[in-house]
């Protein structure tokens, strides 16, 4: 059964235990996760990526179906799922278990999904599309937060906060949420210091993002993955940053050819490797063979390109491709 996101409060209570939400706007998804579904449900929250459940499918139904004394009942969080679950999902159904909340999580699903048109199709099963916001949802958003904080600022300086979130819903929030701190003692607030305030480019650390996924790190890849939400133009800055650091892995795989000792050849590499990496690089060393390096570097600059054609779909094909390294 197909609902719009501002219609979801309503058909919450008895009326099914599944949620699929599914859409570019990932920052309107977590809103209406955290205010509508998460006070409603059980406090007993698990969260899972699909490409853990899939590699250990018999331990997820364990953990699912074992019944505690203090958890008689479970709210299940799924990130990025995709048809390739769709089995799972109706397995889980057809048990019927009253005690499981399921909320399901993706980015863009095709009409062809059969994930979508299995949710669609039925009556006990809710599915949500998130299209992106509009400058108009934003403007909305902006101008409420304001009225409600009695902050006083130009349209135009409004205006100038949402163009420089990128159209991203969550890092004007976080911007918003800046300004609201600075202006306790403030009746309004001007261009240069929303300027000072703001720091909408770089919400998170690509270069920790690429080290732990290099090193297959798989719980820190994902905790970077799940608290943030990159734009288009980060995403690509994330695959150039994997292209500089596959590119230094490629030149010490082949110094290690000549020199045995890896200690050495880090040390001796230029520009200097600061010594907090070196350990983590070893890691990389060992982890990846030189044809995989090169055939990785490869996949990278496709990659960059495919991006560019789709920018809307930026964050699923990174993610995907991320994912897949670990």
């Amino acid at each position: 059964m197909i609902i719009k996101h501002y219609e979801l409060k309503n058909n919450l209570k008895g009326k099914s235990n599944f949620f699929l939400l599914y859409g570019q706007n990932s920052g309107l998804i977590e809103e209406i996760i955290d205010k509508d579904l998460k006070p409603i449900f059980s406090k007993n929250i698990f969260k899972y990526d699909e490409t853990e459940i899939l590699s250990n499918i018999s331990a997820f139904k364990e953990g699912l179906f074992n019944k505690s004394f203090f958890e008689n009942d479970k709210l299940i969080i799924i990130n990025r799922i995709s048809d390739k679950i769709l089995n799972i999902i109706k397995e889980i159904y057809d048990k019927e278990d009253e005690s499981l909340k399921f909320i399901l999580k993706s980015g863009n699903l095709e009409k062809k999904s059969k994930l979508r048109n299995f949710f669609e199709k039925s009556k006990n099963l809710i599915i949500v599309p998130f299209y992106e916001d509009t400058h108009q949802s934003l403007l909305f958003l902006a101008q409420s937060f304001f009225k409600e904080n009695k902050i006083k600022i130009s349209p135009q300086n409004i205006n100038y906060i949402i163009e420089n979130s990128k159209g991203n819903r969550i890092n004007l929030k976080n911007e918003l949420e800046k300004i609201k701190n600075f202006s306790q003692k403030k009746l309004s607030i001007e261009l240069n210091e929303i300027n000072k305030l703001t720091n909408l480019a770089e919400n998170y650390n690509i270069s920790e993002l690429t080290d732990q996924c290099l090193a297959r790190n798989r719980k820190k890849t994902l905790n970077i993955l799940n608290e943030n939400n990159p734009s288009p133009e980060d995403n690509i800055l994330i695959l150039k940053n994997f292209l500089y650091k596959l590119k230094r892995l490629k030149k010490l795989k082949l110094e290690l050819e000549n020199k045995k000792n890896t200690d050495t050849v880090i040390s001796s590499y230029k520009p200097p490797i600061f010594w907090k990496d070196k350990d983590i690089i070893k890691q990389q060393l060992k982890i990846w063979s030189l044809p995989q390096i090169k055939s990785l570097i490869s996949k990278t600059n496709n990659m960059e390109l495919l991006i560019k054609k789709n920018f809307q779909a930026s964050n699923q094909i990174v993610n995907n491709f991320i994912l897949e390294k670990l």
